[in-house]
This record gives structure tokens, sequence and C-alpha cells, in this order.
């Protein structure tokens, strides 16, 4: 082969080296609602990232939106003792991002590239952790709202000589913010009589006590509630900036005769009131039985003589509480597949049946009005039917190569 060849065959290689070079995931994103999908949580296999970008490097993409802005994103890792020579990525699940659709807007498009430089950390609006400082809560938090449940330690009788707190549920509490970064570690710092009041941050003013709280579960029987107890362990799969992901394990416990364990799998998107949860049954056999998700039916601190609005209708259950000094609060419970409300001395209760091993799932959560977005039952009711629809209606991913 003569020098010249060589020199011609090297010229026309360069172009097609620095189009590769340059390539880019093109994703386009669906839905065929006509609703607002404010903070729609996006995600990607990264292995459908590495097929485009081969060797692309968490820390060194830049997610953009089509106007060119970058965007908050977080990878999750799903194998973290993975070894990876090959660099392809096999100890990440996905790549998370998000996109606020308007009103009537029903597509986007978003590119994925590599970048020299390592991408800026961002703002952590998804959080979950163990509380071993008191006692063995489970708090997590987004930008909306925070929430806690409560593990055996707390369920613990006190010892002789020991001031203890004991409280025997399975319940989850609410924590309701004014501000829209975390919380839940300076709350805990400054302490119990602290948090009970608003500082300017927002408050712990919900009530769980023995009750379902604000989306416990249990097993309905036709005329009674069975619950379980504390968690009795847990564990964090993804921690922001834009998804938390953890698992709370709950013991067996007898619901009428039938032996029952669950896990939990708890969804925290950043921007959303409502938690996505994963609830997986254990018991013997093939019938199903019929779980029901709960609120508080009285959800708030004693004083407040709280005038409490509850709507029940298709695949939603909500309270809207007007306090006597502590504004208004919302909760709620959106159970797709609903298939009746019932209620007990504690709880207003939505029911749907469940399978053994299969996660039956819903959304739960609270807003208080002041914090200065859901501050009517109106805007509540209208947030909690948007979640049943969005839930029915997922958004469609395309992807592409972009040169």
């Amino acid at each position: 082969m003569t020098r010249s060849l060589v020199a011609a065959l090297v010229a026309a290689a360069i172009p097609a080296l620095s189009a590769h070079a340059a390539e880019r995931l093109a994703i386009t994103v669906e839905h065929d609602l006509a609703i607002a999908r404010p903070s729609e949580t996006i995600s990607i296999p990264w292995s459908d990232v590495n097929a485009v970008l081969p060797g692309a490097l968490i820390q060194k993409i830049a997610v953009k939106d089509a106007q060119g802005r970058v965007l908050p994103y977080q990878v999750t890792n799903v194998a973290p003792l993975a070894k990876d020579p090959k660099n392809v990525g096999i100890a990440y699940g996905e790549l998370l991002f998000q996109h606020s659709f308007a009103p009537g807007e029903k597509r986007a498009a978003f590119t994925v590239e590599k970048i020299d430089t390592v991408a800026p950390a961002f703002p952590v609006k998804a959080f979950a952790r163990y509380v071993p400082e008191r006692l063995d809560d489970f708090a997590w938090e987004n930008d909306k709202v925070a929430h806690r449940t409560y593990g055996p330690a707390l369920a613990a009788p006190s010892p002789p000589d020991v001031k203890k707190e004991v409280l025997v549920t399975s319940g989850l509490d609410l924590w309701f913010k004014r501000v829209d970064y975390p919380i839940v570690d300076r709350w805990y710092n400054k302490g119990h009589d602290h948090y009970h009041h608003d500082e300017g941050e927002g408050m712990d003013m919900y009530n769980v006590g023995k009750s379902r709280g604000a989306g416990g579960t249990g097993v309905w029987d036709g005329k009674q509630l069975y619950t379980g107890v504390n968690y009795a362990s847990w564990k964090v799969l993804a921690n922001g900036p834009v998804r938390a992901v953890f698992e709370l394990h709950y013991a067996g416990w007898d619901a009428g005769g039938k032996q029952v364990s669950e896990i939990k799998r708890f969804t925290v998107d950043a921007g959303h009131y409502l938690d996505r949860i994963d609830s997986t049954f254990v018991y013997a056999g093939a019938e199903p039985i019929m779980v029901a998700v709960g609120l508080n039916r009285t959800p708030s601190d004693k004083g407040q003589n709280p005038q409490i609005a509850t709507r029940k209708e298709d695949a939603v259950l909500l309270q809207w509480v007007q306090q006597a000094s502590n504004d208004a609060f919302g909760t709620a419970v959106v159970l797709p597949g609903a298939e009746g409300f019932v209620q007990d001395a504690l709880n207003e209760l939505v029911l749907a049946k469940a399978t053994s091993g299969k996660p039956l799932r819903y959304y739960a959560g609270g807003a208080w009005s002041r914090a200065g977005e859901i501050t009517s039952l109106e805007q509540w009711e209208r947030l909690t039917q948007d979640t049943a629809a969005r839930d029915a209606s997922p958004v469609r991913v395309t992807l592409g190569r972009k040169p």
C-alpha cells in the first residue's frame, strides 16, 4: 500500500471518528394527558446510555433539554460491589432526570452527551436514612414534605429507671415543610421540643399513634383491620438527588388466622407531595387478601379542634384538615384498582386485593397550606386526581442517536 493511499484512508477516517465522538443519546418523551405533569421523572436504562455513549462516566455526562439547558440527573447504583473492567457501567441501573410538562404539552426532547469536565453536584431533593440517634426512626423527604416511621427500639418496653417513649405502630408519620431544602438532619439535631413548633422551616404536627398514619397498611377481613408492628429492618437502594428508593421489612403478624409479612418499597421523587409505595405481602396460599391503606381519622395535635373534610372517590381517599392555629393540611392515599372504602375506630380506609408475592402499588403523602402551594381542598383534590391519571397513563420514552 502506498504512502499516499494510507494518508488518504486516514484522512477519510477522521470525520467518522469525530462524528462518533460527538454522538449524543437522543431522548423523546411523550404522553397522552392534557393536564400538567410537574416533576415527571424520566428513567433510561444505563445499558441504553452506554450503547450510544460507550465508556460514559456518570460524573462526565450532561443531560440537556431541547433549549440546551443542563438538567440535574442521577444514576442509580444497583450493584455497588460489581467489577467493571470494560467500563460499561454494569454496577449502574438507570439514568434519572425530570421534566415538568405544561398543560397541553405532550412531547419533549432531551439529549445526553459526554463532557470533558466533571459535572456539578446537583442539590439533593430526595433523601432517606436510618436515624440511630433517635432510637431507630427511619426518615425520608423530598423538597415538598418529609416523613418518618418507627423501628423495634421504639416499640421495646422502657427499662427500669429509664424514661423512654414506647410506641408500637406501623403507621407512617408526616413532617410538614415550608422550605425546599433538606430538613431531616437539621430537625433531629435541634430536637423534639423544637420540631414540634414552626420555627420557620415547618413542623411535626401530625398525629400517628396506633393508627395507619398517612398511608400505613393492614389486612381487612370484612369487619376488622389486622396490622403489623414497627418495621423490622431497612435497606436503602438509591438516595438522590432526584429520587430516593428504600425498603422497610415488616415481620409476620396474625391477620385473622393467616400469617402475613410485608415489604414496602418507597419511591420518593423530587417535586411530588405523594410518594409511590409498592407493598408486597407474603403469606401461604394463592387466594388474594383484602388490603386496607389508611389515613388517621384524628390527625391533628391536641387543642387544634380540626374541621376535617374527607373525600372518597374512585382511587382517591383524602382529607383536608383545617386547624385552629396551625392552618390547614391535606393527606391522601391514591390506590389504583381500589375496590371500596371503609372505616374503623382509628382510620379511614381504602381497600384493594393483593396476591402473595406481587406488589400492590399506591401513593401516599400530604401538603401544608402554610407552604404556600396547596392552600385549598379544591387544589388538593385536583392534585390527587392528577396523580391517579398520571399513574394510569405513564409517559413513553423513545431513544435514538444524534450526531
